[in-house]
């Protein structure tokens, strides 16, 4: 996602960085790569075909869709009615240059649109060939219910990480239960994880507008990430490298999503990996960083009606 929108500007986008990134990252073995047809307004889609040009790879590509965007930049809603994810899709496999979607799914769900009409919809394109798993993205327990009845999700795609741990109230239990993958974006809370953000953001920036990122409660969670930093300094690993493998602990039934832009960060990243924690470690991390440790939501309150909360 960071590559081609929401952090920074257009102007500190580097395409060919980027693409070295990924090959880079499918070089050392990574064989899953999440996208959306709106990240850039199809930029991304067209910035992995790139990539892939020649390569010899084939990663699982996993599709996020249904936010409208403008042709300044800006969003224009959401829209996932089913004569709209068939049109995406076609768009989709057009700028990817692949013959089938890995995973397909509605980054957010209409609260108008049945769940199950988006379900049946992808079950069709399942069945024509042109999709080949069915995944749902920010569902609640229930929506992800109704819409494994119609047809078996592979994964629900949702924020979970040492500052965001909403999923264990219910989500994950429910995946569980129905057999379903979690795919856990923002595992270092879009940077803030890291402890190296800068005081203000770009107003072009996502988090210059969510609250988490605002006032008070930025300045209460960078002093939380102080603790983490302090833990990771014990055990002789970066504060990212720590909550990464945090996330890796929880269960081999969850994908951790990580993003970057540099070859350099990547190969950071990739180290996680090796981080063994005991049993020890992860009860000093779940009692430092609770359910609710971080203050300010995670998106500004109008998204939030969109998400699991």
């Amino acid at each position: 996602m960071g590559m081609s929108d929401f952090y920074g500007s257009k102007a500190t986008r580097d395409d060919a960085e980027s693409i070295a990134t990924i090959r880079a990252a499918l070089d050392a073995g990574i064989t899953l790569l999440n996208t959306a047809d709106f990240y850039g307004s199809g930029h991304n889609e067209l910035l992995i075909a790139e990539a892939l040009r020649g390569s010899g790879h084939k990663p699982f590509i996993s599709v996020k869709t249904g936010i409208l965007r403008t042709p300044s930049g800006g969003f224009g809603g959401l829209d996932v009615r089913p004569q709209a994810l068939r049109n995406f899709a076609a768009h989709t496999l057009t700028r990817l240059g692949v013959e089938v979607i890995d995973l397909y799914q509605p980054a957010r769900l209409d609260p108008s649109i049945p769940v199950e009409d988006i379900a049946g919809t992808i079950a069709d394109l399942i069945k024509e060939g042109k999709v080949r798993c069915f995944g749902l993205s920010e569902a609640s327990p229930e929506q992800l219910r109704r819409a494994h009845q119609v047809h078996p999700v592979t994964a629900v795609e949702v924020e979970y990480s040492l500052a965001t741990r909403v999923i264990e109230r219910e989500l994950l239990g429910t995946a569980r239960e129905l057999g379903v993958g979690i795919a856990a974006y923002g595992v270092l809370s879009r940077g803030l994880l890291t402890g190296g953000l800068p005081e203000a953001f770009h107003p072009a920036d996502f988090r210059a507008h969510a609250p988490r990122f605002a006032g008070e409660a930025y300045a209460h969670n960078q002093q939380r990430v102080r603790t983490l930093h302090e833990m990771a300094s014990e055990l002789g690993c970066s504060a990212a490298q720590l909550a990464i493998a945090w996330v890796l602990h929880q269960g081999s039934d969850i994908l951790p999503l990580i993003g970057t832009t540099q070859r350099s960060r990547l190969a950071e990243n990739l180290q996680a990996l090796e981080i063994r924690l005991s049993a020890e470690d992860l009860r000093r991390l779940d009692e430092a960083f609770p359910d609710g440790a971080f203050e300010g939501s995670r998106y500004a309150e109008a998204q939030m009606g969109l998400v699991v909360r």
